[in-house]
């Protein structure tokens, strides 16, 4: 058995998010012995990854406390470890069978390009206890089938947002996400995740979550160009740009770390719908 850990969504290390990378490496342990490690890795997700006879990579995602259906981040850095460790050529796509079924890596130089299930929120009755454990009052609230989605109406709300974290764990949801329109020069929406449900207070950056923020401000702003940043600080993912295209598949440009290596990505969000919603950014430099 081998154990990476991962930086995702960032272009220096110790930043972003982390993720745990564990190579089964034939083992088959079972679900409880994968929650230890987990848990004891105490990351935002642990990544299990193991070989198929067909080929394919089982991939299973794990917080300190569940396992989830689907984790962004984690995906990103299981993609980099494939490579970086060399399990795969370059020139091989990556094929992942999840719980959000199949998941699809392919590399291309310094990107590597995922393509992920969206789940647009429809508008819905905050849950039991959700606005008074985020102590907001929203412009908006909606739900898919992971999170709430909350809109608020400005960023400071944003960032000053404190939840109550013991009533928030109440709330039936994997998580909880709080977003505005930017007022920072350069991005047009923030936002932030919240899951103690799933063992998380907040996550540093939770690319599934864009699966859900994209097509919302896309419809809100009416733009076809849109840029985001997340998490508490706004700092942790910073893609270029967000465009609407004719395509039912999204890119997010954002960057790893491993072994002291940057690597550059792209994150492709696919979708069941008319228009999707590609992120990116201009060239990186190449690490030194």
């Amino acid at each position: 058995m081998r154990l990476l850990q991962v930086d995702a969504f960032t272009d220096a290390p110790f930043r972003g998010n982390p993720a745990a990378v564990c190579f089964l490496d034939g083992r088959e342990p079972d679900d409880v012995w994968l929650q230890n490690v987990a848990s004891e890795m105490n990351l935002s997700e642990t990544a299990f990854l193991s070989r198929r006879e067909d080929g394919d990579w089982s991939l299973r995602w794990f917080t300190p406390a569940v396992e989830v259906d689907l984790c962004g981040h984690a995906t990103l850095a299981s993609a980099h470890a494939l490579w970086e460790e060399g399990l795969l050529a370059r020139s091989e796509t990556a094929r992942f069978q999840t719980r959000s079924g199949l998941l699809t890596a392919s590399s291309d130089g310094d990107w590597i390009e995922l393509n992920f299930p969206a789940t647009p929120a429809e508008a819905a009755q905050p849950g039991e206890g959700l606005l008074a454990a985020l102590g907001v009052k929203p412009l908006w609230v909606g739900r898919n089938r992971f999170d709430y989605l909350v809109e608020v109406a400005s960023e400071d709300e944003v960032r000053a947002v404190q939840p109550d974290y013991a009533q928030l764990r109440r709330v039936r949801a994997r998580g909880v996400m709080v977003t505005s329109r930017a007022s920072t020069s350069g991005y047009d929406f923030v936002s932030r995740w919240f899951g103690p449900q799933s063992g998380v207070d907040e996550d540093p950056v939770t690319g599934s979550a864009h699966c859900t923020l994209a097509p919302h401000w896309a419809a809100r702003l009416g733009r076809t160009s849109l840029s985001p940043s997340s998490g508490s600080s706004f700092a942790s993912m910073r893609p270029r740009w967000m465009s609407i295209l004719p395509s039912r598949t999204s890119m997010m440009n954002c960057s790893s770390w491993t072994h002291g290596t940057r690597r550059s990505f792209s994150l492709a969000l696919a979708r069941n719908q008319p228009a999707a919603w590609r992120y990116g950014s201009s060239s990186p430099r190449s690490a030194k």
